[in-house]
């Protein structure tokens, strides 16, 4: 029986896998792109409502500005590979909420919330950028679906989402509260990989290079978080990321490759 199950969910693995933009890591996506994001608008949805959004026009404006240009950037980039297709069911939004936390994400299909908290070290537009290219990327590199995969395959042995969520709501709804990279609001998060962080770098560098902000700008910015903890705890937003180092020396390590896609 075991070996039954073995080969099953080999067979599962090996028929949900897909491809990392840019990087080329074959990762492992179990979750179809319509029910995940599907979940993620719900998600977003009840968030927004129970938040308070950020109303000043002139930061607002900012955050949805940087949105749209590195959404385009995005698009783009998925255009000249031939890949459009895998953008499909992105309804993307921007949204500033009113919060003291250091802290933004982006949800599937291209939900993006930023902090007000976060706003005094991101300083300008471009920091801005870095914060925004970053989280996007990690929706885009399908961080949150291959982190639900793993916990699927960990707790149901690989069993289709709407089979769980019907046989098994709870446990489900719990997986995808605790994957999909919200934070606090929806019960502890479990922390990205260090693999998928610097992924998220990568990508982030490139998206920002092409949406027209200088990607060197983004050793400035985690600079910048990095002598905001002065020793204390680190904030939500850097809680689960590599050592402030060694994200500073792999950023300059990227930058020449960043910088052929930079865009003045």
């Amino acid at each position: 029986m075991r070996k039954i199950i073995f080969f099953i969910i080999t067979m599962i693995i090996l028929f949900a896998c897909s491809t990392v933009p840019i990087t080329g890591r074959r990762t492992i996506n179990l979750i179809p792109s319509n029910q995940i994001n599907s979940m993620s608008f719900q998600q977003y949805d009840s968030f927004l409502k129970s938040n308070n959004v950020s109303s000043p026009k002139k930061q607002s404006y900012l955050v949805k500005k940087v949105g749209r240009k590195i959404q385009k950037a995005v698009e783009e980039y998925f255009k000249q590979k031939g890949i459009s297709d895998k953008l499909n069911g992105y309804e993307w939004e921007f949204n500033l909420v009113e919060s003291d936390e250091v802290n933004a994400w982006c949800m599937p299909g291209g939900k993006v919330v930023v902090y007000t908290g976060i706003l005094s070290i991101t300083k300008d537009e471009t920091g801005l950028a870095v914060v925004m290219g970053y989280e996007i990327a990690h929706a885009i590199a399908g961080h949150s679906n291959e982190r639900m995969s793993q916990g699927m395959i960990a707790q149901f042995g690989g069993m289709a989402l709407a089979k769980a969520l019907e046989e098994k709501p709870a446990k489900t709804q719990q997986l995808w509260m605790t994957t999909s990279g919200v934070g606090s609001q929806f019960g502890v998060m479990l922390p990205f990989s260090r693999m998928h962080e610097s992924e998220a770098d990568h990508l982030g560098l490139i998206f920002m290079a092409m949406a027209g902000y200088n990607p060197a700008k983004a050793v400035d910015f985690w600079q910048r978080m990095a002598d905001m903890k002065g020793g204390q705890a680190p904030p939500e937003f850097l809680s689960t990321h590599p050592a402030d180092a060694t994200r500073i020396r792999d950023l300059k390590a990227l930058l020449p490759e960043s910088l052929t896609y930079y865009k003045k």
